[in-house]
């Protein structure tokens, strides 16, 4: 089978309060990650502001921003110029609703689609119910000029379903933009979180034959230190690319899409599906 190799870049920030110069420094890494070869790029949740939700009802009315809006006008000139594809997680303004987002923008600068994160976690340091509605578009693949891939936000990684979802619809690789960490001064009884996130998604990856590619924030806001170590996986969960747990960075990983299919025939999920038996996975 040829060979289908493309790069990707993951934008391992740290975002902080000032809206603009989140947009300058992110524009600026983006850059520099064409430059170093990368064809998708990904940057991180919520890429223009602190992570906002670890406080419950502020007002963060001005972190949020319309699609098309500047924030895409501003990366649509780079992936024109550099013939990349861009993927840009942001705070979502749409009227009166408010949603945690994605825009994707092709190598020719074009807008394809918006991606709205559907599952909405809330709990303490995580309160965001209080600022997202929960996605009303359903899942999506972006069609570029690289490769078909979907975005999931965040919480979305913690759910089968939505990976196969995407799968399904003809995801070959998945990026997961993410605003996770370690909550200061405690300790999970249930082990270690990052642990769990990373096998998570390594799971996806192998039950999907599909690449996948987390891409988190790093360092320290309030009660949260993200934990980085935004990662590519292959289609059988081999980790292809990892960044570290403190240090903003771009992770820049070449993958060959072509193997999704050998593994996929190899271990025969999709064609061993019975989807007849899975009624009890869209009851309440």
């Amino acid at each position: 089978m040829k060979k289908r190799a493309v790069t990707l870049g993951l934008i391992q920030s740290t975002p902080v309060s000032d809206f603009n110069d989140n947009l300058a420094r992110s524009a600026a890494l983006v850059e520099k990650a064409a430059k170093k070869g990368a064809q998708i790029i990904c940057l991180p949740e919520l890429y223009r502001s602190p992570y906002f939700p670890q406080k419950d009802k502020l007002d963060a009315a001005r972190f949020a921003e319309p699609i098309p809006g500047e924030s895409t006008q501003a990366f649509s000139r780079i992936a024109k110029r550099h013939g990349v594809v861009i993927a840009v997680p942001l705070f979502e303004k749409a009227g009166a609703r408010f949603y945690n987002s994605v825009a994707v923008l092709d190598a020719d600068g074009k807008l394809l689609d918006t991606y709205r994160k559907i599952h909405i976690p809330h709990d303490p340091l995580f309160y965001e119910k209080s600022y997202f509605e929960p996605g009303d578009r359903g899942f999506k693949v972006f069609k570029t000029r690289f490769g078909n891939f979907s975005v999931l936000i965040c919480y979305d990684q913690w759910f089968p379903e939505a990976a196969r979802s995407c799968k399904l619809a003809g995801a070959e690789l998945l990026f997961y933009p993410t605003a996770i960490g370690y909550i200061k001064g405690y300790r999970a009884p249930e082990g270690d979180w990052r642990e769990a996130w990373m096998t998570i998604q390594r799971g996806h990856a192998i039950a999907n034959s599909i690449h996948v590619a987390p891409v988190n924030r790093v360092g320290g806001e309030g009660e949260l230190r993200f934990w980085g170590t935004s990662f590519v996986a292959d289609a059988f969960g081999n980790v292809v690319k990892q960044g570290s747990l403190s240090k903003e960075e771009i992770v820049i990983a070449k993958v060959d899409l072509s193997t999704n299919a050998s593994v996929g025939e190899g271990w025969g999920f999709m064609r061993n599906r019975r989807p007849e038996a899975y009624a009890a996975l869209v009851k309440r």
